[in-house]
């Protein structure tokens, strides 16, 4: 974890736990470039088409993963703005989170007003929320959710610093009046 003291921002990543399937993913891309390149010598048009879509795929998957560490999960003084790469970006209000709690979870069908933001086909904090926030779909449909499930590289330390911003929003909130004379 990052933190910015200055701008009250924290910097929470989710990407460590993709290392490996990117790993996998990159080394399967290799293997079948030059799989594929041996199988096509016979032709040289494919020969030479090959090799670049392969490095293609191998660029894409680094991508994918340079989009996840590069766009991390942020908690601000205002609220925490959860990422998925480039795909999803929602900004929850720290007055709007009811309770967060570390749960790992299996991703499952999705119901109507949650929100999952797996890594590696699992979620590791769960948000239950007051009021509804709006997320936008990657192809633009616009979703009101009311429970957020997200990944986090560090759970348990995401969810100690939400509790503890959240523990002093309350707090402010209930702040007696310091005048407690009749109106004037």
């Amino acid at each position: 974890m990052r933190t910015n003291w200055a701008g009250g921002w924290q910097v929470f990543g989710y990407a460590r736990a993709r290392r490996a399937m990117v790993a996998g993913s990159a080394l399967a891309c290799v293997l079948e470039t030059l799989t594929m390149s041996v199988l096509l010598r016979g032709w040289p048009l494919l020969h030479q088409v090959v090799p670049v879509l392969g490095l293609f795929a191998v660029a894409s998957v680094a991508a994918l993963h340079a989009a996840a560490v590069a766009r991390p999960h942020l908690l601000d003084p205002q609220g925490l703005r959860l990422r998925r790469a480039a795909r999803a970006d929602v900004i929850v209000p720290l007055g709007d989170i009811a309770s967060a709690r570390g749960e790992l979870r299996a991703i499952r069908r999705r119901a109507d007003g949650e929100l999952d933001l797996p890594v590696g086909f699992h979620t590791s904090v769960t948000l239950e929320l007051t009021a509804p926030v709006i997320h936008f779909t990657l192809l633009g449909r616009r979703r009101e959710v009311d429970t957020v499930r997200f990944h986090a590289d560090d759970a348990d330390r995401v969810v100690a610093t939400l509790q503890a911003r959240l523990e002093a929003v309350r707090r402010a909130r209930t702040v007696p009046s310091t005048c407690p004379g009749p109106p004037g």
